[in-house]
């Protein structure tokens, strides 16, 4: 008795197993990519918190008085547009400048908090939606406390 289809058995077992293992890949690759997205945006707002930082040290030295200190760079939640309308020449185009670049970051928002002014110790606030690489954790933030 001759036997007959089961090489097209072995096939279509082949194809299964080779399917399953596309897919596989498929989702590994999609899961890499939104990790790399929230690499990406954590990068940035570690950038960003540095940057408002060196802007204001370089504020601290041009002034005699302590500009930096002087609550022109306090604000909360500062968000693109949402620039405060007091504050030295200098501190609004740094403040200005730094909500341009924070609109780079998924609703991107910052903070600087003046924590101690005898010290110079301030504390430095970036805040995004970040659900696509958390998985829905929307609010991801980046803060460090500095001594200008």
């Amino acid at each position: 008795m001759r036997q007959t289809g089961f090489t097209l058995l072995e096939v279509l077992v082949a194809m299964v197993v080779l399917s399953v293992g596309l897919l596989g890949l498929a989702g590994l690759m999609a899961s890499s990519m939104r990790n790399s997205s929230g690499a990406y945006h954590r990068t940035q707002a570690v950038w960003l918190s540095y940057d408002i930082a060196d802007r204001m040290r370089a504020n601290r030295q041009l002034v005699p008085v302590t500009n930096a200190l002087a609550n022109n760079y306090a604000f909360n939640n500062l968000a693109t547009g949402a620039i405060p309308a007091s504050g030295a020449p200098i501190a609004q185009t740094d403040l200005n400048q730094w909500a341009t670049a924070l609109a780079a970051l998924p609703e991107g928002r910052g903070s600087v908090v003046i924590t101690d002014a005898a010290n110079r110790r301030i504390r430095i606030r970036v805040q995004w939606n970040d659900t696509r690489a958390s998985g829905g954790i929307s609010a991801e933030f980046f803060e460090i406390d500095t001594q200008l």
